[in-house]
């Protein structure tokens, strides 16, 4: 009893010395957090029915720290006027039912860029350019011919970008740029590097400490001004206390009633905006215990890609392939199932493996038939991938039964796992009953001049069909995109699913995204109290693949620019690790640094990684064509430990890292169909059991580390051929070093200085030491270490 007593006037005094803050509002009506909006340099458009759903109406929108005169609504639309001199970060505060709440906007960090191209004198036609500023499409924008030189200008972000000029039709390098990268393909394309000594200005922030009701933000670099954010409301200045070492952000007390609620913070200077900070909070206190975070703490996901037909059969009784000559084996169904995937969740496959959520293939009904056509060998295909949908609604019982898929997700959950679904909304099938009832749903097969309107993947990306056989719906229709969305809540109501990963993002109209994400807001998410997770699949440079994320849109993409460059750099001795630390930033800086984007081993439309990294794959060779015509194995053994190079990088940068399966133990392969053989578990060699154990360890070091889920994000050194960063969360650090070469590297750099003095644990095998702030070690060729701390 006396000790009850004790630790009651113990809180009192608690409350009693520290700062009295003003109530906040803990009732909202935005689900999630919301993102934040980048400007554009014009006018932009912001539908604010992305932010609210419910309530009675939007009563007033109002945007401190920009003129009135610059911004107006009509309806639920906001659009907003470029303005000179506005701070780099601004809140949009929306008010309904008498509840303001806030979304950051961030003023765009565009800047003009002149391309040109001197013809000397040779004559042409029409000169642009094509590459990662515009979707790889030409003619966005034409160049103009004056005094002799062709020229355009870009509005473009800081960051770096790959292009090719397009002369008279014919892709050619820019010969006015001597920076040249090495594609993947057996080419080079231009580098052209934007604003990066802007980008090298703006400050950096970092959560230094916390007590009971605050935390010390601490920054590097001038700082003009700290915003911060409690869920989705604006903190008072009263909140924001200056100190000599940074600021202090007061926690609100009603955080107190909320098992999770959220800070966030953003500072900003006169060139930009700073990272940001996420904090979670559990009952109103800095969350520091790792164990404490659920499969709904998005951060803490780390995906598993279980392609349903070639993972794991479990019931011989629902086999059924083609088994015919026009289609060879590799293209037919090989046997897996639903009730595959469940009896590895049973048998503690994923949960040993450290993954916490599944995201199935396809398991919708597909056709019976054989369709396409493989020229060398002749092969049809059968619809094994299940992305030939021919109902909305329907399991295909070649997979299983609907009593199977509730039995996947139930036990998933029990094993407290996600289960995401493969959803197909860009075409059906042409034997789908819609398409044969409403052939006006699809978008035309042929264009204007007569040719075939198929795998135009950029210059027609929201019309081209991917085959005669696949028409393309017309989702720009109110009664497609109306139907099909239904669809989709269909599927997550019904089976109690936890997201979706979306096929072929950017080929389907925004007002689709915007139609289906507000309903799963509205029909599921306020309904059961969860989130639903969206992910898309989206070919493209940054601009593009980020113009689909967003409150209103998805919550993520996978990043195919960082894996692309993960790929080059890892596996070529000649590519420095320079060129991955830039596209790892430019994705921090278009996606914010606690993103949700999905970071890659690999996917089922690649040529398997290990292969690339044991050179039984060549760069500048068709993977597809070299799948269909040899046996593709590892080759080189040392492909194994290019591919624990992949997971250590993966499993320890901001984002949601994404086995797809077999990887884990270094499959080999072509691209489709040979990226896509039979799973295997047993009778694995030595190679592979180890790196299936590295992946486990690197799992549970992410698992079991605040600093890997919602730590900050530091380069320490980009070099040739190693590479170093931490992830720092208040008094935790996490650094990562590794070395790509073929020869041991002694390796030294200097630490934040609020870690001076630390003493690293490493986690496989390669002592280090501090002195000061100076981190040294020396690395075996193609290894690397992981080192955990505390100040």
């Amino acid at each position: 009893m006396k000790n009850l007593w004790f630790l009651i006037v113990m809180a009192l005094l608690a409350v009693a010395c520290s700062r009295e803050y003003p109530a906040v509002e803990t009732h909202t009506n935005m689900t999630g957090l919301a993102l934040p909006v980048s400007l554009s340099p014009g006018t932009t458009e912001i539908f604010l029915a992305d932010f609210v759903t419910g309530g009675g109406g939007i009563e007033n929108v109002s945007i401190p720290g920009l003129p009135d005169s610059l911004y107006h609504r009509e309806g639920d639309m906001l659009y907003i006027e470029p303005c000179q001199g506005m701070p780099a970060i601004v809140p949009m505060q929306i008010t309904v039912d008498g509840i303001t709440e806030a979304v950051p906007l961030l003023r765009s960090a565009k800047q003009a860029v002149e391309l040109s191209f001197d013809p000397g004198t040779a004559e042409y036609q029409s000169v642009s350019a094509r590459g990662e500023f515009n979707g790889w499409t030409p003619g966005r924008p034409e160049f103009e011919f004056r005094d002799g030189v062709w020229s355009a200008t870009l509005m473009l972000n800081p960051g770096t970008y790959q292009y090719l000029l397009v002369v008279d039709g014919e892709d050619r390098l820019d010969p006015a740029n001597p920076n040249k990268i090495d594609n993947n393909q057996g080419g080079f394309n231009s580098v052209l590097a934007v604003g990066t000594d802007v980008a090298a200005a703006v400050p950096r922030i970092f959560a230094d400490s916390y007590e009971d009701d605050n935390v010390l933000v601490g920054f590097n670099g001038e700082v003009t001004g700290i915003i911060a954010f409690w869920q989705n409301i604006l903190l008072p200045h009263e909140y924001i206390e200056t100190e000599d070492v940074g600021y202090e952000i007061g926690i609100p007390l009603e955080s107190m009633n909320m098992q999770r609620s959220f800070l966030r913070v953003w500072a900003w200077n006169g060139y930009g905006v700073s990272n940001d900070l996420l904090i979670p909070l559990e009952y109103g206190r800095v969350l520091t215990d790792p164990a404490k975070l659920t499969r709904h703490d998005l951060q803490g996901m780390i995906m598993y890609n279980a392609f349903v037909d070639r993972f794991f059969d479990a019931d011989s009784s629902n086999n059924r392939p083609l088994n015919i000559p026009e289609v060879l084996p590799q293209a037919d169904y090989h046997g897996g199932d639903i009730k595959g995937v469940t009896a590895k969740i049973r048998d503690g496959y994923f949960e040993n493996l450290g993954v916490n959520t599944i995201w199935i293939s396809p398991v919708v009904r597909n056709p019976e038939g054989a369709f396409g056509y493989w020229p060398d060998p002749e092969s049809k295909f059968s619809g094994y991938h299940g992305y030939w949908p021919i109902s909305f609604t329907l399991v295909d019982d070649r997979y299983g039964t609907e009593e199977d898929l509730h039995e996947l997700v139930k036990v998933a959950h029990e094993h407290n796992m996600n289960v995401l679904l493969d959803f197909v909304a860009n075409h059906v099938h042409q034997e789908h009953p819609v398409y044969i009832a409403h052939p006006d749903w699809a978008t035309e097969l042929y264009l204007p001049d007569g040719s075939l309107n198929t795998e135009r993947w950029d210059e027609y990306r929201l019309t081209t069909w991917f085959d005669v056989f696949l028409p393309t719906l017309d989702l720009a229709k109110p009664e497609v995109y109306e139907m099909l969305s239904d669809s989709a809540v269909y599927w997550i109501s019904k089976y109690g699913l936890d997201g979706f990963r979306h096929d072929a993002t950017k080929h389907i109209p925004e007002v689709f995204w915007r139609t289906l994400t507000r309903k799963l807001k509205e029909e599921v998410v306020q309904e059961r109290g969860t989130y639903v997770y969206q992910i898309g699949e989206t070919y493209g440079g940054p601009e593009l693949i980020s113009s689909y994320v967003g409150s209103g849109m998805l919550d993520a993409q996978f990043d195919f620019n960082v894996y692309d460059d993960a790929l080059a750099v890892l596996i070529r001795p000649g590519e420095p690790f320079a060129r991955l630390d830039e596209s790892l930033h430019e994705s921090l800086r278009f996606y914010g640094s606690h993103n949700l984007m999905g970071y890659i081993t690999g996917n089922q439309d690649r040529g398997r990684f290990t292969s690339y990294a044991g050179g039984d794959l060549l760069f500048d060779e068709d993977a597809k064509k070299a799948g269909w015509t040899r046996e593709i194995g590892v080759g080189d053994m040392r492909a194994y430990d290019i591919t624990a190079l992949l997971f250590a990088f993966n499993m320890t940068i901001p984002g949601v890292p994404v086995i797809y399966y077999g990887d884990e133990i270094g499959m080999p392969g072509g691209n489709d169909p040979d990226s896509r053989r039979m799973m295997r578990f047993n009778g694995l060699s030595e190679e592979e059991e180890t790196l299936r154990g590295i992946v486990k360890e690197l799992t549970s070091l992410r698992t079991n580390n605040m600093a890997l889920l919602y730590g900050g994000f530091t380069t320490l050194l980009a070099g040739e051929q190693t590479y170093a960063y931490c992830r720092t969360y208040f008094d935790e650090i996490v650094v990562v070093v590794m070395n790509k070469g073929s020869e041991e590297a002694d390796i030294s750099f200097e630490l934040p200085e609020r870690f001076a003095g630390i003493s690293p644990v490493n986690n496989f095998g390669h002592p280090a030491a501090v002195e000061g702030n100076i981190f040294s070690l020396s690395l075996p060729p193609l290894s690397f270490d992981i080192y955990t701390a505390k100040r």
